[in-house]
């Protein structure tokens, strides 16, 4: 899926596309077909690759909650967009190596001072040629391309929480009942003691074999279902959050909203701005 998103990202608007895991030990580098040959040019410098790697660094660390952008020291902004599950950033989707403004020359002796002084050993006439053709967007262009970014990340994500729903493959038929059931009774009043009954099982060791099989416990396993199911439901602007909280089986708006968080890393009011609903 995501190999599909890169290609019609990269296809549409030019900009090169990465997906990387947090706490990156190197230099996060595009595919060379996307690669802006200005960047491609600099980075055979040490000191440039040690700047862009500093940048790239504190893009992770602002962007653990929303998308960031930055500029490097020759003016191309590079952005991160955070991939969370919960209370985790489990990834990145990574773009950049653009131009919100013309190149102009001023700029470029600028730049030019920079690599001399850095003592880079490269072409200067290349590097002026190769800026000069960077991507160049308009701010609110770049914003909108970001915007895209996000809710493919959104839905990055989601995925995600499907995945951690749908378990093991080898666990018990026990706890595939159980997980079946949980799915459609969600929108009711659920207990572990009640599920491990549908299922044959002590409370105690339903409750042992079901962390073990999902990786989750059963109360957090419940919540997880009933936060994928409200956000299918906030994506129609006619359901009050309200009424979704109590639609999908939660029983308070203030419990709802705890979970929502919990699971997402967003209240469920963001979570429907971030969609563009009102």
């Amino acid at each position: 899926m995501y190999r599909d998103y890169e290609r019609a990202f990269t296809d549409g608007t030019g900009l090169p596309l990465r997906l990387h895991g947090p706490d990156m030990l190197r230099v996060v580098r595009y595919a060379k077909k996307q690669e802006n040959p200005f960047c491609a040019l600099i980075a055979k410098t040490n000191q440039s690759c040690a700047q862009c790697y500093a940048l790239q660094r504190r893009l992770e660390e602002e962007a653990q909650f929303e998308p960031k952008t930055l500029k490097c020291f020759a003016g191309l902004c590079e952005t991160a967009v955070p991939v969370r599950v919960g209370e985790n950033v489990i990834a990145f989707l990574q773009t950049g190596q653009v131009l919100l403004q013309r190149p102009d020359k001023a700029h470029f002796n600028q730049i030019a001072a920079t690599l001399i002084k850095w003592g880079a050993e490269v072409d200067l006439k290349r590097v002026e040629e190769a800026y000069f053709n960077t991507r160049v967007l308009t701010p609110k262009q770049y914003e909108a391309l970001i915007r895209l970014l996000n809710t493919f990340a959104e839905h990055l994500a989601s995925c995600s929480r499907v995945l951690v729903l749908k378990g093991h493959e080898k666990e018990s038929p026990a706890i595939a009942h159980a997980r079946r059931f949980i799915a459609e009774h969600a929108d009711e009043e659920l207990s572990l003691a009640a599920v491990a009954r549908v299922v044959n099982m002590s409370a105690t060791y339903f409750s042992e074999k079901f962390k073990e099989m999902t990786g989750i416990n059963f109360v957090d396993y419940v919540a997880r279902t009933r936060v994928t199911k409200a956000q299918n439901l906030l994506q129609n602007p006619n359901l009050r959050i309200s009424e979704v909280a109590f639609d999908v089986g939660f029983q308070s708006l203030s419990q709802f909203n705890r979970a929502f968080k919990k699971v997402t890393g967003r209240s469920p009011r963001e979570y429907r701005a971030s969609l563009g609903a009102t």
